[in-house]
């Protein structure tokens, strides 16, 4: 019967080296498998403009993570109507927005003037709409019961006998730019049937899209100024350029755009004057109806001067023919939705609903509590860097580090010899991880590589190498106290290993303080100084030290030849004693 063959003391180093290389491998493949070969580079470094806006309220309260995120959400919505690509907006700390805008053609003047103003909610009565820009071939005609429904009517909330209006929209939904809402019918006839609660509502007919004869009317009895028609005429919605307008005056007339996702078509509305403003509503909710089967509504609470407001518009569009019945809901002067009304809703409170689902609701609730919100924004810092400055940057980041890794090298084979070698292989493997994970990252999260990151990198150079540096002294102490090559590589990684997880955990520790804290671009630094730390402890398991144990067992190391780092009259090793014990004075020595 075969004995088996035992486990070597020293383990099976072959295993650990062909996980780290297959890993390596693996990203470096992955990495030139989705293109994403390059790491994604800041501001700072591609050439830009870094823009950081602090949030300031009377109410601290207000200052809080929904209303950031909700903030965040419609700057990044305002950003993209620039028609940049690849701008970052995000949150840093409770209170700033960091946006990131690339160059583009023409500057980046209009954005940094718009970005931070503050987003402005207005109700303003529709006087005329139509489709605008191309117009794709129509389709089949929808039927009246695929069309949402929408509705302003009083809520549970509100006095007993409240009256309801209910309005239908058209057969698609309209105005998705920012909450994919209801689109209101301008011309489609209902009437009004009481419910089971006896509270009256509207019963739609199958709905249609504003007709030329409906506008024409519209403009040739009178409901829409000269002036007006004139830059309604001219309106083209799907031209950028031309619809950007964020702060209308609000006892003025306005034309704005709203676009239909689902039917890819822009619409172009001519409004009057704002008649409530969006600081009127004091709250707006997502619920579930329940009781009525009515699906995901919004429900609206004005205070006193809002409600009479509301009371007074939707009184006066009632007694209007189509489509100057509807109101439009304009946030930043682009039309959210557009419901009309059929009589007047008294009581400060109101309920929107049109076939929502769950994140459509919450999405139209977050739009109009944030027109009531008492948050403005300062910019505290506008940093504008030119694409030519960025890549002098970025040179420079990458001659220090190749100055670094250089200077390494030197010192690691004058002083290492054949040692060094490992740590310059060490360094090489950790460098195609760092880079492979920035590359992906930079896709995967949008990780951007700014110019303290790059520092970063270049600081991990020198925790790579020292923790080399630990587990080398280590060896070459058990060498000149006499122990074989073998015996002295596996007596000396516990103690190197305690000392190197001690360094890199503080390091670790310290990085991640530094990135919850900090806001900027000295979060790139940090990031980078704790991924670096993360790899250097999985290099010097899975690598270093499965590569040492091997080389350990060939003749040139184990025999300590003059060039190998490790000989043992070099580094003046006592001669090996037979038999020797060790004693608690040369263990404490050992330590």
């Amino acid at each position: 019967m075969a004995t088996p063959k035992s486990r070597p003391r020293d383990g099976y180093p072959g295993r650990a080296l062909a996980f780290i290389l297959v890993v390596t491998v693996g990203l470096v493949a992955l990495m030139f498998g989705t293109g994403h070969t390059t790491p994604r580079l800041g501001i700072d470094l591609a050439g830009g403009t870094s823009i950081t806006l602090t949030a300031k309220s009377d109410d601290p309260a207000a200052i809080n993570k929904s209303n950031m995120d909700t903030a965040v959400n419609i700057i990044q919505k305002r950003v993209n109507a620039f028609g940049v690509s690849e701008a970052e907006v995000q949150t840093q700390g409770s209170d700033t927005i960091i946006v990131n805008i690339p160059n583009k053609d023409g500057g980046n003047e209009k954005a940094i003037k718009d970005v931070g103003q503050t987003a402005k909610l207005y109700f303003r009565p529709v006087l005329a709409l139509a489709p605008t820009g191309s117009l794709p071939q129509p389709s089949a005609t929808p039927s009246a019961s695929g069309s949402p429904s929408a509705s302003a009517s009083p809520n549970a909330g509100a006095s007993a006998g409240a009256p309801s209006a209910t309005p239908s929209p058209s057969g698609s939904k309209a105005g998705r730019a920012v909450t994919d809402a209801l689109k209101a019918d301008p011309t489609a006839s209902a009437s009004a049937t009481p419910n089971a609660s006896g509270t009256p509502s509207a019963a739609p007919s199958a709905p249609s899209a504003p007709s030329a004869a409906d506008l024409s009317a519209a403009l040739t009895q009178g409901t829409v100024p000269a002036e007006l028609q004139q830059q309604f005429a001219a309106l083209d919605c799907s031209d950028p350029s031309k619809r950007l307008d964020y702060q209308s005056e609000p006892t003025k007339n306005a034309v704005a755009c709203s676009y239909d996702a689902e039917q890819g078509i822009w619409y172009k509305f001519a409004l009057g004057p704002v008649a409530v403003n969006g600081d009127s509503i004091s709250k707006a909710t997502a619920v579930y109806d329940t009781q009525q089967g009515a699906g995901w509504q919004v429900q609206l609470q004005f205070n006193s001067a809002g409600s009479d407001a509301f009371a007074a518009i939707t009184g006066q569009l009632a007694t209007q023919a189509p489509p100057a019945n509807q109101f439009a809901v304009v946030l930043d002067g682009k039309v959210v939705s557009h419901p009309y009304v059929q009589q007047a809703i008294p009581g400060g409170s109101a309920v929107i609903s049109g076939s929502f689902t769950q994140q459509e609701a919450k999405a139209l609730a977050d739009v109009l509590s944030f027109g009531a919100l008492p948050l403005t924004f300062q910019m505290s810092d506008v940093t504008t860097v030119s694409p030519q400055l960025g890549g002098d940057q970025l040179t420079a980041g990458l001659i220090a580090g190749a100055i670094g890794m250089v200077l390494v090298v030197l010192y690691s084979l004058v002083y290492y010899r054949g040692l060094g070698l490992v740590s310059i292989a060490g360094l090489l493997v950790s460098a195609a991880l760092t880079y492979a994970i920035m590359s992906l990252l930079g896709a995967g999260i949008g990780f951007a590589l700014n110019l303290p990151a790059v520092c970063g990198a270049i600081v991990a150079i020198g925790i790579t190498a020292d923790s080399f540096i630990v587990y080398f002294e280590r060896i070459r102490d058990e060498v000149r106290e006499g122990a074989p090559l073998r015996p002295a590589v596996q007596r000396a990684w516990p103690r190197a290993r305690r000392t190197i997880l001690v360094s890199d955990f503080v390091s670790f520790l310290c990085a991640a303080v530094l990135y919850f804290v900090s806001v900027g671009k000295v979060q790139g630094f940090a990031f980078t100084l704790g991924l670096t730390t993360a790899l250097d402890v999985v290099v010097i398991f899975f690598f270093t030290k499965p590569l040492i144990t091997l080389l350990a067992r060939t003749k040139f190391f184990a025999e300590g030849h003059p060039w190998s780092g490790l000989d043992p009259k070099r580094l003046g090793a006592r001669p090996p004693v037979r038999g020797r014990r060790r004693t608690s004075a040369t263990a404490a020595k050992e330590v």
